[in-house]
């Protein structure tokens, strides 16, 4: 069942792409994140809401968000800092590279989550799955080719490196969800309430300190329906995909595979609407990231 839990993941994921992608262009990054992480919050609400004034109806539909300890609030404020991270970073690089370059990237993924799996939890891939990553790699390099054809250049660019970062600090906020999802049991809806909480709170402040000083360096932030739609797509991303790590028998490193199937329909019709340059040239590596998901799955 988690494996259903990890393809609608990856349906809510990349629409969300699509939506971010033209949210952010000639836009203030500080405030829009701020927005779409408040519009998750806000969706969430009602469930906070009626578990502190009508907990048992809340319950029967087994959504409920529990009172937490003091410690279990520094637990989940981890987890929102690390994707706190990945957010900034991510979102300045989708604003000045190609979304048919960004995701490619972001999909790789699964590559970092891996080293992780394999050294905190000891989960134990087979060949197959080893053949995967192999491909997911190589498919990178090929990327980087591509990039270079549009100007690009992968090792002087800073907002390569910017994504890079932006994808090891979300992989790391995977293999933490495991710890929890699992270790702590904490359920899906209170990790997704607080964890939207501490995040809105985090840019709150990085929008007073950082960007509401500078306006005329960081953009004018402009509203779009796209922002809104963004934070449900996120809530909706992280509550299959908060249930499918509940199950005792999912491992990490697929369940992050899996969310990556995203790219094929980010590329292919995210590369449509936007327009972006050599779509049939990242077809080859895109087959390989897939091809390498599939083995990823299959093994």
């Amino acid at each position: 069942m988690w494996i259903y839990y990890g393809l609608a993941t990856a349906l809510f994921l990349s629409l969300n792409n699509i939506c971010k992608k033209y949210s952010v262009k000639d836009n203030a990054v500080f405030p829009l994140l701020l927005v779409t992480n408040l519009s998750s919050l806000l969706l969430l609400s009602p469930i906070f809401i009626g578990s502190q004034f009508a907990p048992e109806a809340v319950k029967s539909l087994h959504l409920y968000i529990p009172s937490l300890h003091l410690e279990d609030h520094f637990f989940i404020a981890i987890k929102s800092l690390l994707m706190t991270c990945s957010w900034v970073l991510a979102y300045f690089a989708l604003k000045h590279l190609p979304l048919t370059i960004v995701s490619p990237i972001r999909s790789a993924g699964p590559f970092f989550t891996v080293i992780g799996a394999l050294t905190i939890y000891h989960e134990s891939p087979n060949t197959l799955q080893w053949l995967g990553f192999v491909f997911i790699i190589l498919s990178m390099l090929l990327y980087a080719n591509v990039g270079k054809k549009e100007g690009i250049n992968f090792k002087n660019n800073r907002w390569i490196w910017a994504i890079v970062a932006a994808t090891f600090f979300g992989s790391s906020s995977g293999l933490y969800d495991k710890f929890l999802i699992q270790s702590r049991g904490y359920e899906a809806q209170t990790v997704q309430w607080w964890f939207f909480f501490y995040v809105v709170l985090f840019m709150g402040v990085i929008v007073s300190i950082v960007w509401l000083p500078n306006r005329e360096k960081y953009g004018a932030f402009k509203w779009s329906w796209t922002i809104p739609a963004i934070g449900l797509l996120m809530a909706l991303a992280d509550f299959t995909y908060f249930r499918g790590l509940q199950e005792p028998d999912t491992m990490i490193m697929l369940m992050s595979a899996i969310k990556r199937s995203q790219i094929l329909f980010t590329v292919l019709i995210g590369g449509l609407i936007f327009r972006e340059k050599n779509k049939r040239q990242k077809l080859l590596p895109l087959s390989g990231v897939l091809l390498g998901v599939l083995l990823l799955v299959l093994g």
